[in-house]
């Protein structure tokens, strides 16, 4: 006698009520205190008096015409874009020479990353100093005969900005480092073996077959890079409070500056809004097209 098939019962989703408890605390603590503070930015709430008056997008016009505001917009994107591309071409060398055989691969691995844990405000402070006008690297220029080479680091309007980038660099270079590393180990030795034995050289093989395999490590880190670029704050604070005459200003020093030291909340927040939707905007349009050309790989 055949037995009866019976039906296979349909996984059940989990109930609602599991993660209710999640989004209701989440909503609690993220969503609505940033609702209400986002309505500051169409007062003129100045974050110590309770009366506030409704000026509707006044604070924005404000932005439009603040100099020191449009020149920390380009500030902020000019520091994304040189950590996004000199960060990730770094890290993506460091990550191809540790992957290596070579014995001393790990201590390097090591060497490497241990910036990264390091905390940023500490980074500054130690690199305020080596940036000093006698401090650790102009004295090593002077040892060694470069006298030319010694220059006022962080008190050039010219080289201010791209000495606090190179900061942020050689900090997480080897985070970028870590992806990339991961990337790599991940790609089966069959494949790049067998292109060795087609005869495509190191060159040919990292860029015909290590490169679209890395593609997911280019996403993470580039998406990474861009982010923390854009809203880049402690290192420029710390070693320059966005000097000398603004030439460091970043959105985020602006927003800084204008809330705790001239008490304008409300315009504080309103170009903390635009630096949200910049990060917004320009994280996810990177995101489509990086995740375009992933799949096109």
């Amino acid at each position: 006698m055949a037995t009866a098939v019976r039906p296979r019962r349909r996984a059940k989703s989990a109930p609602w009520w599991f993660i209710a408890p999640g989004l209701v605390f989440f909503a609690f603590v993220v969503v609505v205190p940033s609702v209400q503070g986002a309505g500051y930015a169409f007062t003129d709430w100045d974050g110590i008096s309770p009366a506030l008056e409704f000026v509707g997008l006044d604070n924005f016009r404000t932005l439009l015409d603040d100099e020191s505001a449009r020149s920390a917009l380009v500030n902020t994107l000019l520091v994304a874009a040189g950590i996004t591309v000199v960060q990730n071409g770094i890290g993506l060398l460091l990550a191809l020479g540790v992957h290596a055989r070579i014995k001393s691969r790990t201590v390097l691995r090591v060497f490497f990353f241990a910036p990264a844990v390091i905390t940023p405000v500490v980074t500054a402070y130690l690199w305020k100093y080596l940036y000093a006008p006698e401090g650790a690297i102009n004295a090593l220029f002077g040892a060694v005969g470069l006298q030319s080479w010694r220059q006022d680091w962080l008190g050039d309007p010219d080289l201010a900005l791209w000495s606090v980038v190179a900061v942020v660099i050689w900090q997480f270079a080897g985070y970028s480092m870590v992806i990339f590393l991961a990337g790599l180990q991940s790609i089966p030795q069959e494949v790049t073996e067998a292109a060795s034995l087609d005869g495509a050289g190191p060159v040919t093989r990292f860029w015909h077959v290590t490169r679209p395999m890395l593609a997911p490590a280019m996403t993470i880190n580039l998406m990474l890079s861009v982010i923390g670029g854009l809203k880049l704050f402690d290192q420029v604070w710390v070693m320059t409070q966005g000097g000398p005459g603004g030439a460091t200003d970043t959105l985020s020093t602006v927003i800084y500056r204008q809330a705790f030291s001239f008490n304008d909340f409300a315009y504080s927040i309103a170009l903390a809004l635009v630096l949200t939707a910049l990060v917004a905007v320009i994280s996810s349009v990177q995101y489509r097209g990086l995740n375009r050309r992933e799949r096109a790989l």
